[in-house]
């Protein structure tokens, strides 16, 4: 018995959405146009966000502090925000107020990653080592920076 999908029962799927984790308004938005595409989805965000339920404030300063634990760099962070429907000044926002010292978290990620490996350092390797680095989002810069800083403390 295929009951209508009501306001309410947007309202209900997204708080119990929002009870697990923050969301950003362009997932929940994704979310729930999987239940219908006839509803205003709009005004139930919209109402979400007034109730305080909903931020994406909130929701970019959860995820960087997350993605930052994990060892992701600044520009994997922002694809990922993007993607998710951030607005860009609400990452510069966070970015700022978090004041993360990129060089240093591309160093502890160098040293976790690869401190105890005994492989040559050739052409090979050093490739290797650069091409999961920036995909984990740090600049060139910042992956020499780190590969120097561990090799000046190994030596």
């Amino acid at each position: 018995m295929d009951r209508e999908i009501t306001k309410k029962d947007l309202w209900n799927r997204a708080i119990g959405l929002l009870s697990r984790r923050e969301y950003s308004k362009g997932e929940l938005r994704d979310k729930l146009s999987l239940m219908s595409t006839e509803l205003d989805i709009e005004s139930v965000l919209s109402d979400l966000e007034a109730a305080g339920y909903q931020s994406d404030t909130r929701f970019v300063e959860s995820f960087l502090r997350m993605r930052i634990s994990q060892g992701h760099g600044l520009m994997r962070i922002r694809f990922d925000l993007k993607r998710k429907g951030i607005e860009e000044y609400l990452i510069e926002d966070a970015v700022h107020a978090n004041d993360v010292d990129w060089f240093e978290l591309a160093v502890d990620l160098y040293k976790r990653k690869y401190a105890l490996s005994s492989k040559v350092l050739d052409y090979k390797e050093r490739a290797r080592r650069v091409r999961f680095m920036s995909q984990r989002g740090f600049s060139f810069d910042e992956i020499q920076y780190a590969e120097n800083e561990v090799l000046k403390n190994t030596n």
